[in-house]
């Protein structure tokens, strides 16, 4: 498919899901994400079966890097057990995590509650070789 004809696919899939509401999704006005510190770690949940909203990616990758640059957080567990759709932008955003937290001492990345369809797409770009992954939140606790 030539580029031009998938860009303009792309635009308007994304103006039909940016005006077009559906009972399925979470409000609109409401977190993408929880953040929970259990002990020394940091769960983030994602609480939303698409990440592919670049306006909503960008505030998630802000809020995200605050919390490793700013706040300190240095054992981050990322749970995508309800997420089924995860965009370039956002693998980007999960990239930069890993780079951030491999830099510095006593850190870690891990993903958990990786979906088939997920895992799949991990294993296709081959980060799946250099992303900690686990089942559940209980093994990805267990890595640190």
């Amino acid at each position: 498919m030539p580029t031009a004809v998938r860009a303009n696919i792309t635009h308007a899939y994304f103006l039909w899901r940016r005006y077009t509401p559906s009972v399925s999704e979470p409000q609109r006005n409401s977190a993408p994400f929880t953040v929970q510190r259990i002990e020394k770690f940091t769960v983030i949940e994602f609480r939303t079966p698409s990440l592919m909203d670049p306006v909503e990616l960008e505030n998630i990758g802000q809020s995200l890097y605050r919390l490793v640059d700013e706040e300190d957080r240095r054992r981050v567990v990322l749970d995508f057990e309800k997420v089924q759709y995860l965009s370039s932008q956002a693998i980007g955003i999960v990239l930069t995590m890993h780079r951030k937290l491999s830099s510095l001492p006593n850190s870690k990345l891990v993903l958990c509650g990786v979906g088939p369809k997920l895992m799949e797409l991990l294993k296709i770009t081959r980060l799946d070789r250099l992303l900690t992954v686990k089942p559940t939140q209980r093994e990805a606790v267990k890595v640190f």
